[in-house]
C-alpha cells in the first residue's frame, strides 16, 4: 500500500523500485510520482508511483510485458479524457501511451493506439476518406475510443473498424476482427478483458470528396463549440444516455445546472458535463456526480450509468459529502 502522497510505506513491496526496473529495462526515461493531473482532461489526480511515455509500439509492448512478468501493478492511459484519477493517484506503473503512428493504404487507415482520435479523422480528411468525421469529437486515443466504443454525431467505432492488432495478458499477439471485440453502446469486450490491450487498429473508409469532409468536421467544430463547455477541463460525458432519453435532459431538469461542490461544477452549458472551474479535487468531481446520479434516480427512478472511469487508489474516498 502506498500512502495519500503516492510514496510506498514502509514494510511493503517497492512498487515504484521495480517499476523503474522494468522502465530502464525497456529504455525509457522513468518518473516518479509524475503528477497524473497533468495528463488528465479533467485536470485533477494524484500521483503516480512511477510514469512514463511509450513513444511507439515496440516500446509498449515492451513496458507492458515488463510489467506484468515482474507482478507490477500497471495502467495504460491515453490522453486522459473519460477518466477521473484519485487524489490518492494510482499505484504501480502507469503507462501513457504516446505511440502515434498512422499511415493511409488505399481505403484503409491504420493507426497506433496513441493517436488522437480527433487527429485520425483529420488525417482521413486530407486523404479524401470518409467515415472517421465523429472521431473528431472524441477527445482521445484509438485505443481507448475502440475500448469504450466512442461515438458521437451518428457514427462510432463499430461503424468504422475493421480490425485490431491486440497484445494478450500472455504476452502474445493477435489480429482480431471488430466482429471479435463485441461492440455495443459505449461498450466493448476489452472492458471484460482487461489482460488484452489494443496496440494498433485498422479503419475500413470511403472515398470522398476532401472538400465535402472538410465541411462535415467544420459542421461538428462549431456544434461542439455552441454545446459543450470546450472552454473548461472536463473528462467528456459523464454518464451513459439510459434508453430513450438523455442524461444530460435528466440532470438539467432536476434543477442541477451550476451546482457546485468545492472546484467541480455541473455545467451551466451541458449538463451531463463536469467542469473543473478551478481547484477541483478529484473528490468533489465524484461527490457532484454522485450527488447527480441519486438526484435523478430519486425523482425519475433512472439509474445513470457511467460512462466515465474511476481510476488509481479510492480507497479512501468519502463518498457520501455530497
Amino acid at each position: 500500500m502506498s500512502d495519500p502522497a503516492g510514496r510506498v510505506s514502509a514494510g511493503v513491496p517497492d512498487w515504484a523500485e521495480a517499476a523503474a526496473d522494468v522502465a530502464r529495462q525497456a529504455g525509457v526515461q522513468p518518473r516518479p510520482n509524475g503528477m497524473l493531473a497533468d495528463h488528465t482532461t479533467m485536470r485533477v489526480g494524484g500521483p503516480a508511483d512511477l510514469l512514463v511515455d511509450a513513444l511507439d509500439v515496440a516500446a509498449m509492448k515492451r513496458l507492458v510485458r515488463g510489467a506484468r512478468s515482474a507482478g507490477l501493478p500497471l495502467t495504460v492511459l491515453g490522453r486522459g479524457s473519460n477518466v477521473v484519477v484519485a487524489d490518492a493517484g494510482v499505484r504501480g506503473l502507469v503507462i501513457l501511451s504516446r505511440a502515434e503512428g498512422c499511415r493511409i493504404e488505399g481505403t484503409r487507415l491504420i493507426a497506433d493506439a496513441g493517436l488522437p482520435l480527433a487527429r485520425a479523422a483529420t488525417l482521413a480528411q486530407e486523404a479524401g476518406l470518409s467515415g472517421l468525421e465523429f472521431g473528431l469529437a472524441i477527445p482521445g486515443t484509438v485505443g481507448g475510443a475502440i475500448w469504450g466504443n466512442a461515438g458521437a454525431h451518428g457514427g462510432d467505432i463499430a461503424g468504422a473498424l475493421e480490425s485490431v492488432t491486440l497484445l494478450r495478458a500472455d504476452g502474445s499477439e493477435a489480429i482480431e476482427p471488430a466482429s471479435a471485440l463485441a461492440l455495443a453502446y459505449r461498450d466493448s469486450l476489452l472492458k471484460r478483458s482487461p489482460g488484452d490491450l489494443v496496440l494498433t487498429a485498422t479503419f475500413g473508409l470511403a472515398p470522398a470528396d476532401p472538400a465535402v469532409i472538410k465541411a462535415r468536421l467544420d459542421d461538428i467544430r462549431r456544434w461542439r463549440r455552441d454545446h459543450q463547455p470546450l472552454s473548461r477541463p472536463s473528462a467528456g460525458s459523464m454518464f451513459r444516455n439510459p434508453a430513450g432519453d438523455s442524461a444530460g435532459r435528466l440532470i438539467d431538469s432536476c434543477g442541477l445546472k451550476g451546482r457546485r461542490l468545492g472546484g467541480a461544477e455541473i455545467s451551466e452549458k451541458h449538463a451531463n458535463f463536469i467542469v473543473n472551474s478551478g481547484g477541483a479535487s478529484a473528490a468533489d468531481v465524484r461527490c457532484l456526480a454522485e450527488l447527480a446520479r441519486r438526484t435523478v434516480a430519486a425523482r425519475y427512478g433512472v439509474e445513470l450509468a457511467y460512462e466515465v472511469q474511476f481510476i488509481g487508489d479510492w480507497l479512501d474516498w468519502e463518498g457520501e459529502s455530497a
